[in-house]
Formats: structure tokens, C-alpha cells, sequence
């Protein structure tokens, strides 16, 4: 599977934030934007799901569901953990996960999330109860709870501290091994497997790849 992405044009707030821009990413691939703050990041990010429409150019998937649009086929983790406070942690989690999925796979995925984020200690308690970090760390769970190909991550490292880097860090190598697809805003060094590095500018847009880039 390949998400292309050719001469993009995306205006926000009545301005041009992205504009021309060409990218292709591929099953077992995860793309690393960066850039300032107003370099278009979430944007872009808004724009690849759906969120924002495109002025210009195409984003399309070669592979894939061609039943399902590029939207229902990702994660999208934003700036907010959509977490609902007076739900228990596992039952945030549960929420998505039937959302998302089978029924019969719901409870092992889940206890593999939260376990995986550290969470499994903490499933009984009211999510409302929970630090910064640790609901980012549930918010993150999602990715976890319901298979989906590609991940579309807003700055998710966003109050998380050395630790719980590292766990987002091996959940996104893991993804990428097994054919999954995963494009970060990000300002933290991450040390991921076959990367490509976006750099976004207010004039202009530069990739780099490797097999392992530390920003």
C-alpha cells in the first residue's frame, strides 16, 4: 500500500499554508514532519484525513480498501486525547475499540493497549483522575485497540516524558514492521526504523530518507 500525496494546495483560515507539495509514503514506512510552529504540520495532517479540503492536487491510496476512504482506513490522534473523563480508563478504551472493530476481538486488543502503555494498573479508574501523560498515554492506547493501517499523529509526544516516548517509539516500529503506514508531527527524537524526514517551512517543503533518522 502507498498514500501519494502529488501538488497538494491547503488553505486555513483564509490563508495558503500548504502549497504544491508531493509526497508518496509506503506500507512499513513512517514519515516524520517537522518544521516551526505555523510550518503547516497539522494542516497537512488535517488535510491527508479529510478535515480540511484540498484546493488543489490529490491524496490517494494505491492498495488498500478502494471501498473505504483514506479516513476510515487511519488513526488520527490530535493535539486533544478525546478521552471522556467520568469513563473508566479501560472503558475509554473499549468505547473505540467497538467502535472500530469486531466484537470478538475487542478485549484482547484492549488489554494488549493498556498493558502496552502502561495503563493496565490504572483500567478501573475514572479517566478524569488521570495526569497529562497518562491520558495522553490512553489517548495513544486507540492505535493499539483497533487495527487500522495508517496512523496520522499530531504531535504525540506532547506531555509525555522519557519513558513513555520510548513506548509510543516501539508501538509506531512495531506498526511499521507489520506493513502498517505512519505519518508524525513531531518535535522530539523518536530513533524509528525506515524513515523519512518532511521538513516544513513557510515558503518551502524539503524530505529527507533513511533507515534511521534522530531529529
Amino acid at each position: 500500500m502507498q498514500l501519494i500525496a502529488e501538488q497538494l494546495v491547503i488553505n486555513r483560515g483564509g490563508r495558503t499554508i500548504i502549497e504544491g507539495l508531493s509526497f508518496a509514503v509506503s506500507s512499513g514506512e513512517a514519515m516524520l514532519l517537522t518544521g516551526p510552529n505555523g510550518a503547516g504540520k497539522t494542516t497537512l495532517l488535517r488535510g491527508l484525513a479529510g478535515f480540511l479540503p484540498l484546493q488543489f492536487g490529490s491524496v490517494r491510496l494505491d492498495g488498500g480498501d478502494p471501498d473505504k476512504s483514506i479516513s476510515e482506513q487511519a488513526h488520527v490522534i490530535g493535539h486533544a486525547n478525546a478521552v471522556k473523563p467520568t469513563l473508566t480508563v479501560r472503558e475509554n478504551v473499549v468505547f473505540w475499540a467497538r467502535y472500530l472493530m469486531d466484537d470478538d476481538e475487542v478485549d484482547s486488543r484492549v488489554a494488549r493497549a493498556l498493558t502496552h502503555f502502561q495503563l493496565d494498573d490504572l483500567e478501573d479508574y475514572p479517566a478524569g483522575y488521570l495526569s497529562a501523560g497518562q491520558k495522553r498515554r490512553l489517548g495513544l492506547a486507540r492505535v493499539l485497540a483497533a487495527i487500522r493501517p495508517i496512523w496520522l499523529l499530531d504531535e504525540p509526544t506532547v506531555s509525555l516524558d522519557t519513558v513513555s516516548v520510548g513506548l509510543l517509539a516501539a508501538a509506531v516500529n512495531d506498526h511499521t514492521k507489520n506493513g502498517g503506514m505512519v505519518i508524525a508531527a513531531t518535535h522530539l527524537p523518536l530513533g524509528l526504523e525506515r524513515t523519512k524526514q518532511l521538513q516544513l517551512t513557510a515558503s518551502s517543503a524539503r524530505m529527507e530518507s533513511s533507515q534511521e533518522i534522530h531529529l
